[in-house]
């Protein structure tokens, strides 16, 4: 998806330049164990279930915050969205403020890209991590 600035602070996407685009963070979460592997794994398979669900292009995207609780520190999640192949998007990796009794093992991101204008951010929580936004099952 290639886009230009409207000049009216949107874009318009330039396959179709009657489609105006707007900036959205999509939210989503996944549960891992601390180790590499999980991780990587559960990294990729949230980050593939956003691009499916907004049926998302690398170009739409803008840069993504990935946060772990305490107890992930094998490895960041950034390193599956590079090797999903999102090298242009900025990324970058925080903790989570540890709150007693919070869910452990637990990867967030907050993904800014563009959407069409009139479509709805799809946002994605994986297994028990649904609990965590249960308000978006209704929304949705």
């Amino acid at each position: 998806m290639n886009a230009k600035w409207s000049g009216s602070g949107k874009m318009q996407a330039m396959t179709d330049p009657g489609a105006e685009m707007r900036v959205v963070a999509i939210r989503g979460a996944v549960q891992a164990e601390n180790n590499a592997c999980s991780v990587l794994d559960a990294t990729e398979k949230l980050m593939k279930e956003i691009i499916g669900a907004n049926q998302l292009e690398p170009g739409q995207m803008i840069s993504a915050i990935f946060t772990t609780t305490d107890d992930l520190d094998a490895e960041f999640p950034a390193v599956a969205a590079r090797r999903m192949g999102l090298n242009d998007v900025p990324l970058m990796c925080a903790r989570e403020i540890p709150v007693p009794g919070a869910m452990a093992g637990v990867i967030r991101v907050m993904l800014h890209t563009y959407l069409a204008a009139g479509s709805n951010a799809k946002h994605v929580y994986l297994g028990e991590t649904r609990n965590l936004r249960s308000d978006l099952d209704a929304a949705q």
